[in-house]
């Protein structure tokens, strides 16, 4: 296979036992730059089988995913299906009628190596039933959990409530940690114990809420010249994202679940297609740093950043 990327690894190590009773923590400080690290667990160097079933800050990685991991060399990437339902929880996907859930369908065939999900609060039972379903039907298959950005730079675990129609994005980087500390806790917590429980890593956290606060936050400080504003991530107050912000969750997906830097990657479509001639390489390989700074810096996402 063609090697695209630089930062793909040599030597793996993936601890079950550090993963299994490591301690809640917050996620180191961007350090970009470390980003192009390699890392110290073992990549996935075939394609592999995904299905995406979420909310509309979640599901728009499907297509992004696909030809990142082409991009990379890995061909045989295949996007076995995909599951929306607005504002939800994982919890209202399992409960789908069996005839109209694409994804139990998709599971019970086995032939899903990557099941993301992205609860809007936890804990989400929906998760713990897809997770046994998965494993009853591919012992070997990894579910993925996004910890979003905050709806409405509010409180998640309250979500909805606290929902208005303005926002003011220009918040401190202090501001956004205070934002979203309950709610990325409590994924975290969920995270950890289905590992705790199915007794080895299956469940792996996607730190995009986490990547989107380094990227506000380094906005905030005037470092991403090409953004001016935090508000240009967001197409709306309840925080749909805008192209830099998709393709920054993009990214993230495409760490956890390749275990390869995204740093070295072309732009993807969904920043080519914005026609925006400030969002061009540069912004890019912003995104593609804060995105593996962030996957690499949590603990629960599978991925150690090499020394």
């Amino acid at each position: 296979m063609t090697r695209t990327i630089a930062t793909r690894l040599a030597t793996p190590t993936l601890l079950l036992t550090a993963l299994l009773c490591l301690p809640l923590l917050a996620p180191a400080t961007p350090n970009l730059s470390q980003a192009g690290a390699q890392p110290a667990t073992p990549p996935i160097e075939t394609g592999q089988r995904v299905f995406v079933c979420g909310h509309s800050f979640h599901v728009f990685i499907a297509n992004p995913l696909g030809s990142m991991a082409r991009a990379a060399g890995l061909k045989d990437h295949q996007l076995v299906g995909s599951q929306f339902l607005g504002g939800s929880r994982t919890l209202q996907h399992w409960n789908l009628p069996d005839e109209k859930n694409k994804a139990k369908q998709a599971l019970k065939t086995g032939a899903v190596d990557v099941l993301t999900l992205s609860p809007i609060q936890q804990p989400d039972e929906g998760v713990d039933h897809f997770v046994a379903l998965a494993l009853k039907h591919n012992p070997n298959v990894r579910v993925t959990v996004q910890a979003s950005w905050a709806a409405w730079d509010g409180d998640n675990t309250k979500f909805p409530k606290g929902a208005r129609d303005k926002i003011d994005r220009n918040k401190t980087p202090a501001q956004l940690q205070t934002i979203h500390a309950a709610y990325f806790k409590t994924v975290e917590e969920q995270v950890a114990a289905l590992n705790r429980q199915h007794g080895k890593p299956v469940v792996f956290l996607v730190p995009a809420g986490h990547a989107t606060v380094a990227l506000r936050s380094k906005i905030h400080a005037g470092k991403v010249p090409a953004l001016k504003s935090q508000e240009e991530l967001f197409g709306d107050a309840i925080g749909h994202a805008r192209p830099p912000l998709q393709a920054l969750v993009a990214y993230c997906h495409y760490a956890v679940i390749y275990r390869h830097s995204p740093v070295g990657l072309p732009m993807p479509d969904v920043l080519k297609k914005a026609n925006n001639p400030a969002w061009g390489d540069q912004l890019n390989r912003t995104l593609q740093e804060i995105a593996w700074e962030a996957v690499t810096g949590h603990p629960l996402s599978g991925v150690k950043a090499g020394k």
